[in-house]
C-alpha cells in the first residue's frame, strides 16, 4: 500500500512524493486524509533547520500533525469503524523516511486509539484541534477550569492566541491580546486586541506568551503584578533569559506548557462540540498538494495566513 505525502528531504528542499506505507495491524486503522494544516511553528523550524535535536529527528521527514481523514479500514482491535471523520495526529508508517509528525500524506496508518472522531458538522476546521487542545493545555494543565488559571494577558495574536482567547472568553475570562502587526489586530470576539504601546496595565496576574519571541521576557514579567506568572507557550529555538532584579521583586513564576495530552484533546472537543468555542474564520489559506511548496512558502511568509491547510482531495 502507497501513498502520496510532503517530505522535507533537507531544510528547505521539499517533495511530494509517493510512499511505501508500513502494512496495518489487528490495533491499526488506515486514514485517507482529506485536509492537513501547516504549523507555522514547529513546522517552520523543521523547513529553517532551526529544530533543536531530540530523539528520532532528521531528515528525510514528513511532516504534519494537523489532519483530518476518513477511515478506510479499521482493524478489528482498532476501536474505530469504517467510515468515521477523524483527526489525526500524525503518523509514523513510511519506513525508512521519519514521520515528523508524519500527518501530510494522502494516505496513512496509525493506532485506532490515536485518531479522534470529530464533532458532528465538523470537516476542514478539525485540523485545527491540535492547536486548540495546546491552548487548552496551557492554560489548564491538566487542573479543572478555574477562574484564577484564565490569563489576562495573551501575546501574540495568530491562530494559537486567538484560539487561547476564545477558550479563556468561553470559560469566563475577558483577556487583553498583544498584537504588534497591524494586519493580526483584527478579528478579535468578546476581548480586545491592542499594540503594546497601547497598554498602560502593570499588574497582571497571568500572561500566556505564543510570540516565540526569545527577548520578550523582560518586557512581559515588567507587567506582572507581585506573585504573577508568565505562561511560555511559544516554542523558542533561542535561548531565554531575563533580569533577575525585577523578577525578584514581582515573586515572578515562569511555567512552560507543552504540548496537549488525551484529557485536553477531549475537553476541547467538548467545548467545540457545545459551541462554546468556535473554529471558524481562522482558516485563511488552502493550497491543493500539487501546490505544497508554495503553500509552504506563504504560510511561513505571510503574516496574512493565519491557517494554511493542503487539499489531498485531488491528489489521491
Amino acid at each position: 500500500m502507497k501513498a502520496t505525502a510532503v517530505v522535507i528531504e533537507k531544510p528547505e528542499h521539499l517533495a511530494v512524493s509517493e510512499l511505501e506505507l508500513t502494512p496495518p495491524g489487528d490495533a491499526d486503522v488506515v486514514v485517507d486524509i482529506l485536509w492537513s494544516g501547516i504549523s507555522t511553528g514547529t513546522e517552520r523550524l523543521l523547513w529553517t533547520g532551526r529544530m533543536p535535536d531530540f530523539p528520532g529527528m532528521g531528515y528525510p521527514l514528513v511532516p504534519g500533525y494537523e489532519s483530518v481523514g476518513c477511515i478506510a479500514a479499521a482493524g478489528p482491535d482498532s476501536g474505530r469503524q469504517e467510515g468515521e471523520m477523524v483527526f489525526v495526529p500524525g503518523a509514523a508508517c513510511y519506513g525508512e523516511v521519519r514521520g515528523l509528525f508524519g500527518g501530510a500524506a494522502s494516505r496513512v496508518v496509525v493506532p485506532g486509539a490515536k485518531v479522534v472522531p470529530l464533532p458532528q458538522g465538523l470537516e476542514e476546521e478539525g485540523v485545527l484541534l491540535a492547536l486548540a487542545a495546546t491552548a487548552y493545555h496551557a492554560i489548564f494543565q491538566g487542573q479543572p477550569p478555574q477562574s484564577h488559571l484564565l490569563p489576562e494577558l495573551i501575546v501574540g495574536h495568530g491562530v494559537l492566541g486567538r484560539l487561547l482567547a476564545r477558550i479563556a472568553v468561553a470559560t469566563g475570562g475577558s483577556p487583553v491580546v498583544w498584537e504588534v502587526n497591524p494586519e493580526r489586530q483584527e478579528g478579535a470576539e468578546g476581548y480586545e486586541v491592542l499594540h503594546p504601546e497601547r497598554d498602560e496595565r502593570r499588574d497582571y496576574g497571568r500572561i500566556i506568551d505564543v510570540s516565540g519571541d526569545a527577548g520578550l521576557l523582560d518586557t512581559l514579567i515588567a507587567r506582572l503584578a507581585r506573585g504573577g506568572e508568565v505562561v511560555l507557550a511559544g516554542f523558542y529555538s533561542q535561548p531565554l533569559s531575563f533580569a533577575f532584579p525585577p523578577a525578584f521583586m514581582r515573586e515572578a513564576r515562569l511555567r512552560c506548557a507543552a504540548e496537549w495530552q488525551p484529557g485536553d484533546l477531549t475537553e476541547i472537543n467538548n467545548l467545540i462540540g457545545s459551541g462554546r468555542v468556535s473554529l471558524h474564520a481562522l482558516i485563511t489559506h488552502r493550497h491543493p498538494v500539487s501546490e505544497a511548496r508554495q503553500a509552504y512558502q506563504t504560510a511561513f511568509g505571510d503574516p496574512r495566513c493565519l491557517k494554511m491547510i493542503l487539499d489531498w482531495r485531488s491528489g489521491r
